[in-house]
């Protein structure tokens, strides 16, 4: 089995790490700003350096690729350089610089594939300064319109399509990925669990299908001081019911569901006034939809009205569980056994650019474990040796998947000729 070099792999995780460095040993590296430009400049030198062609789609897209031995759809590796507003610096970045790695131990081992060997950088993955997030992998799905992705703008009117036109990184629709053997994105976990249980690798099976809705109770504004107790309609107080009536609820489902209260808005959000408003979110996420369903009804069967208040709700959007391809994960999976790495099959309950490219390519990801489970943050850490570990496992899966693919071809050419 092949290793990449440890050394090597740290050492330009490091020099990445130094594009929109917080100072708490963080990035903030939003799509397309200068930092991003500064980042998607070193993915060109050093791909360069190692002896790839570089091309870049109309989403900005890049695609770093070292020819195979036949003209053949590539195996492509990648994730996404972008972080979100003081971020970590592994997220993402690792999927893209170990493909890097990848290329680059094949290149000086002199191992002839027989497949071209692609490193992808996505443009906007985290949505961090252009919603939606996935941006230009759902748009080479067909998941997003690209007409609605570029007038997508950030909090200073700044449009997608703008700053894709000033950043230089705006390449030619013919680029873009339409085919390929396989495609394989290595992931810090953004979870706990690998690092709770001891496993030293997950074997992705998928995305989990999510559900986010937003509930609304309307009561009625007054003044904090004079209005007696018993003649409020506060919906706050019926917010704050409703929410440990779903907690309850919630429990009674498998306890491998995941749900969260991410957002609660009071208006007018006064000290000195009962408000006459409060929404919050309710997001839900499981493998199982018929889980995620249940989630739903329960919203559903709310009362319509508490403690003298409206209580409506809606669904604002939701996503099916992706189930990635059998023989890729099968591939990682033997791998990762084959180097005697401990793994633990998963699904991811984030979303990442590989579940968009699943749609349309055999598609499987890798995890690395995450230390304490943080990311999003400045203190996300996974160590090094768990990151070329993780190198390693993509390093021999996109050999395996080579040799795999170039066999089922020759059995397919045989098959013709008889």
């Amino acid at each position: 089995m092949e290793k990449v070099n440890r050394q090597r792999l740290q050492s330009l995780l490091e020099q990445f790490a130094s594009f929109g460095a917080t100072g708490e040993n963080g990035v903030t590296r939003l799509s397309l700003s200068r930092e991003d430009i500064a980042a998607r400049d070193k993915f060109i030198e050093v791909s360069e350096e190692i002896g790839m062609s570089v091309k870049v789609d109309d989403m900005g897209n890049l695609y770093a690729t070292l020819s195979g031995k036949k003209d053949m759809p590539p195996i492509v590796m990648g994730s996404h350089l972008d972080s979100v507003k003081k971020g970590g610096r592994f997220d993402g970045t690792l999927g893209v610089v170990a493909g890097l790695e990848v290329v680059r131990t094949i290149v000086e081992r002199n191992i002839e594939t027989e497949h071209p060997i692609t490193v992808m950088n996505f443009t906007n993955e985290e949505g961090a300064r252009f919603d939606p997030a996935m941006m230009s992998s759902g748009v080479l799905a067909g998941k997003f319109a690209k007409e609605d992705m570029l007038l997508s703008a950030d909090t200073e009117g700044v449009t997608f399509g703008q700053a894709l036109e000033i950043s230089g990184y705006e390449g030619e629709a013919g680029n873009r990925l339409r085919e390929a053997a396989a495609f394989v994105e290595l992931h810090i976990e953004q979870g706990p669990v690998l690092e709770h249980t001891g496993e030293e690798i997950g074997v992705v099976q998928g995305v989990m299908g999510m559900t986010c809705c937003e509930i609304s109770l309307k009561g009625e504004s007054n003044h904090a001081g004079t209005t007696p107790i018993p003649m409020r309609k506060d919906p706050m107080f019926a917010a704050a019911q409703v929410i440990v009536d779903l907690q309850r609820e919630l429990k009674k489902l498998p306890e491998d569901l995941v749900y969260t209260i991410g957002r609660i808005q009071a208006h007018p959000n006064i000290h000195t006034v009962i408000p006459n408003e409060v929404t919050f979110t309710l997001e839900a996420r499981h493998t199982s939809m018929d889980v995620v369903r249940q989630v739903e009804r329960i919203i559903d069967r709310l009362p319509k009205t508490l403690e003298r208040c409206e209580v409506t709700s809606r669904k604002l959007w939701g996503r099916e569980t992706v189930e990635f391809d059998g023989a890729v994960v099968n591939a990682v999976s033997e791998t990762a056994a084959e180097l005697g790495l401990r793994t633990r099959n998963m699904y991811s309950g984030a979303g990442h650019d590989a579940q968009f490219i699943a749609s349309y390519i055999p598609t499987a990801m890798i995890f690395v474990p995450s230390a304490k489970g943080y990311s999003h943050r400045e203190d996300e850490y996974t160590s090094y040796e768990d990151c070329a570990q993780g190198a390693d496992v993509l390093l021999n899966t996109v050999l395996k998947l080579d040799r795999n693919a170039s066999t089922q071809e020759e059995k397919v050419l045989e098959e013709k000729s008889v």
